[in-house]
């Protein structure tokens, strides 16, 4: 079986998501994976970033160190794994712009049957993650990707909250992400490459190699 192609694309404010699509990466390439890291590009105007010190430090440390999400990534891609943050239950303008320009990719069947799964963060417990989650899936479903939760496989996504959708962070922006957060989202991503690798070994025996 060869390496499972793994594209971690998120969007990150003041660094949460970042963290964990960075644990997503640590988790693909511990399985032997292929991956790249990609950050969608921000719309904000700097003066919006400026005002929000978290922000700005963040999007200082990682715009010319992470590259910037392109078509190309989804196009190379076996496993889709995507983190951003909740805006008002939805995602964020940035991720939903986007996921808006994937036409081109969708109309050619190019996206359809790609392992995805997704990942978020509010402030509070109650912030909006699971509709946020279930937001993103929508244009999944779209795609006719092949959505992998984590639903309730692991005693760690009990510890980290208990969403079967996807992991979810809360307290966003006041610092670290809390370990049994990091291990959830390490679980949702080794479940995530297991389906795939199943769905790999179905092909390649259909196709007698």
């Amino acid at each position: 079986m060869t390496a499972l192609k793994t594209a971690i694309i998120y969007y990150s404010s003041t660094g949460t998501n970042y963290q964990l699509a960075r644990e997503a990466e640590q988790a693909a390439l511990d399985t032997g994976a292929e991956t790249r890291l990609r950050r969608v590009k921000e719309l904000a105007p700097r003066e919006a970033i400026a005002a929000n010190p978290a922000w700005l430090a963040h999007y200082d440390e990682t715009a010319g160190v992470v590259p910037e999400a392109g078509l190309e990534d989804l196009d190379w891609a076996d496993v889709l794994i995507f983190s951003c943050p909740t805006r008002y239950g939805s995602i964020a303008a940035q991720m939903k712009q986007f996921l808006d320009i994937t036409g081109p990719l969708w109309s050619k069947g190019k996206l359809a049957n790609k392992v995805v799964t997704a990942m978020t963060s509010a402030q509070n417990p109650h912030g909006g993650q699971e509709a946020t989650i279930l937001s993103l899936y929508t244009t999944m479903f779209h795609w006719g990707a092949l959505v992998v939760t984590p639903g309730y496989t692991d005693q760690a996504v009990f510890e980290a909250g208990g969403n079967p959708y996807g992991t979810s962070a809360t307290a966003a922006g006041d610092g670290e992400v809390e370990a049994p957060i990091l291990k959830a989202a390490r679980h949702q991503t080794n479940r995530a490459l297991a389906v795939a690798g199943w769905l790999q070994q179905g092909r390649d025996a259909a196709n007698g190699s």
